[in-house]
């Protein structure tokens, strides 16, 4: 379903070989988060992600994990993109930028995103060790290069520096969820307009 101005919300399916994912969103939530993909870290990351962007997020995803966890967090991603974008709608009155430094312990990460329609992914965050138990963090980028394909967003996610890779793939999806707050998030002084000079996003 896609948005109104008053309910930014979405929910959005999708079947493959490999995945089977339902995915509900509600940008102006208060961060509540219901989260089951079979692959525990990404459950945690999620669940995160809408809690320092208060989405309501319900995603429900069963995959093909006896692979490996590639295929769920790509679709994951993918789903996550498109549910923004249909949960924005025309997009007219938001901010569209949005951007955020997210400290944890010894990593920052900066995160800056547009969601003014063209996908590009910008990633420099990997870490000198790449796994969490046995969840290779480079799956974030795949997460993310899913995320802005979908969406249609400008994405750029920087490690500034850092070690430990939980706290790397966790300042990553802390400062996605502050950065797409403020990019999602309706400007009072032009909230009849759209924020382009072409006419369209």
């Amino acid at each position: 379903m896609a948005s109104s101005s008053t309910q930014r919300v979405a929910t959005v399916s999708r079947q493959t070989a490999e995945t089977d994912i339902v995915l509900s969103l509600a940008i102006d939530g208060r961060g509540a988060g219901k989260i089951d993909t079979g692959v525990a870290f990404l459950d945690h990351m999620l669940a995160l992600f809408a809690k320092h962007g208060l989405f309501d997020l319900t995603v429900k995803a069963k995959g093909d994990t006896d692979v490996d966890y590639h295929h769920t967090v790509e679709d994951v991603g993918l789903v996550l993109g498109q549910a923004f974008k249909e949960a924005l709608g025309g997009k007219v009155g938001i901010k569209r930028y949005g951007f955020f430094l997210l400290p944890m312990d010894e990593a920052l990460v900066r995160v800056v995103v547009d969601v003014g329609g063209r996908p590009h992914l910008v990633y420099e965050a990997g870490a000198p060790t790449m796994f969490v138990r046995d969840f290779n963090i480079i799956l974030v980028k795949e997460f993310c290069r899913a995320f802005s394909n979908t969406l249609g967003a400008n994405l750029h996610v920087a490690l500034i520096y850092g070690e430990e890779p939980h706290h790397v793939a966790e300042a990553v999806f802390k400062g996605l969820a502050r950065a797409l707050d403020m990019a999602t998030q309706i400007e009072p002084r032009a909230a009849d307009l759209l924020p382009s000079t072409k006419g369209k996003l």
